[in-house]
Formats: C-alpha cells, sequence, structure tokens
C-alpha cells in the first residue's frame, strides 16, 4: 500500500528523540509480497545510513518506472492539453508570475489528436534531452505550414534522416493547425475512421456541414452528442495521418 519513499519518510519519523526507538513495518497475515514490494524492503534493508534520500528516490524510479512524458503514452495535465501547448501555458504562467501579473491569460485550448501510433522525437534520434526540450518548443511555437516543412529539413539535416515518429509529428502539428482552423476539438482515428468533436459544440458554417455531410451521406454522419462520425478504410498509421490531414482540410475550408 505504501511506495519507497513513504516507506523511508515512515521510516524518518521514529527515533528523533534522545530515547532509542524502532520502526516495525508490517503486513497481514499470511498476505504474500508483490515483487515491487519485496524490492521496497530490501532497499530499505540496504539503505539505513543518514543521507540517503536521493538514492533511495533513484531505486523509487526504477521500481515504480519513470513514465514517458515526450513519447507516445502520456499522463496528466501534458496528456489532456497536448505537450506543445502545455510548454506554451507554462512559459506563459512564468513570465506573467515574475512581471507580477496574477490575472489568468486569455483562454487557449489545443485540440487533442489520437491516431495510435507513437508521436515523439526519439531518445536515439537526438540523445540530449534539453535538446529535445528546445526542438519541442520551437514546434510548438510554429503554425504556417511552410514553416513545419523548414522545421523538418533543418532537423533532417543537423540528425540525419526522420525516423518514423518525427514525421508523424510534424504532421500531426499540421493537422492541430488544422483543426483549429476547422473548430475541431479533438480526433479520434483508428483503422476504421475518425470520430470528431467540435470546440464548445460549435461549427462555424454549420449550412455548409450540413450540405457537406449531406454528399457524403454514406461515409459521414453527425451523432445525436453532436460529434461527426467518418467512416474510412485507415489501416495502417500512415495513411491514417494523410487520411486525417485530407479531412481536416475540407472541414477547414467548409469553416472559412
Amino acid at each position: 500500500m505504501f511506495g519507497l519513499a513513504q516507506l523511508y519518510q515512515l521510516r524518518g519519523r521514529v527515533g528523533r528523540g534522545k530515547v532509542r526507538a524502532y520502526a516495525y513495518l508490517t503486513l497481514p497475515p499470511r498476505r504474500k509480497l508483490t515483487r515491487p514490494a519485496e524490492k521496497r524492503l530490501s532497499v530499505m534493508q540496504a539503505l539505513d545510513a543518514l543521507g540517503a534520500g536521493f538514492t533511495i528516490a533513484s531505486h523509487d524510479l526504477d521500481i515504480r518506472g519513470a513514465g514517458n512524458l515526450l513519447g507516445d503514452e502520456q499522463s496528466g495535465h501534458i496528456r489532456e492539453v497536448g505537450i506543445e501547448l502545455y510548454q506554451q501555458m507554462l512559459e506563459e504562467a512564468v513570465t506573467s508570475l515574475k512581471a507580477g501579473i496574477t490575472a489568468p491569460v486569455a483562454d487557449k485550448w489545443s485540440p487533442q489528436i489520437t491516431i495510435g501510433t507513437p508521436v515523439m522525437i526519439p531518445e536515439d534520434y537526438v540523445a540530449d534531452l534539453p535538446v529535445r526540450l528546445a526542438l519541442y518548443r520551437r514546434l510548438a511555437e510554429i503554425e504556417d505550414e511552410r514553416e513545419i516543412e523548414a522545421f523538418g529539413a533543418e532537423m533532417a539535416d543537423r540528425f540525419g534522416k526522420l525516423p518514423v515518429e518525427v514525421e508523424h509529428l510534424l504532421q500531426i502539428v499540421a493537422i492541430k493547425r488544422l483543426c483549429r482552423d476547422a473548430g475541431i476539438e479533438r480526433v479520434e482515428a483508428g483503422p476504421k475512421g475518425a470520430v470528431l468533436s467540435f470546440y464548445e459544440n460549435r461549427f462555424a458554417k454549420p449550412e455548409k456541414l450540413i450540405a457537406y455531410i449531406g454528399r457524403e451521406s454514406t461515409t459521414v454522419s453527425l451523432r445525436p452528442d453532436h460529434r461527426l462520425v467518418v467512416r474510412r478504410a485507415w489501416e495502417k498509421p500512415e495513411a491514417r495521418v494523410k487520411g486525417v490531414h485530407d479531412l481536416m482540410q475540407e472541414l477547414a475550408r467548409l469553416a472559412a
């Protein structure tokens, strides 16, 4: 029930006075320890000297796993808003605090794109973490499609041929720009098509959208919850990314 850092802190609360004290870590009878729990107890037994906090934290990270901040498995606020908007929001918050501004910044939103394939800059492609983060920050500021192409050409020149994950990342940035133009808040794409959610359940030109649905009635439909369902054959991730890009181009044109 407790993590390694929690157990270490609990043990550290005992015996701080002049009287010698003991910390007993117990578990219910006949309860079998899990492998991670055994690892935690082994580390606790091995590290009992003062100043072992950093080593404890390192072992805790190894046991629990470090997660994947910039990879295909994200969580928390980053998963909700996307890495590029998260970086932008963080930078704006720090700048505002330094300037003594406490009022909230203007409302911004970032489309969420799910295509079922890794979208990142792999560590084995750009090994230096600060460089990778700087590239993510630069990419977050790019809006124009020509700038995205220039960014990709620069990366290929600096680090070599672009991996598939990076190619998809650049395409997703372009798709997110189109989503903002079209007013699409969320895209969930799979082998059989995509489900789209409108930002604040509104579309800029509803009459054009209705006409589009009428023309594509065999493959496009609007659900009662205002989500647009688009049926397509996108078995491979590459076809999925290209298909979503083309679809967003069409919807952005309708919303203009």
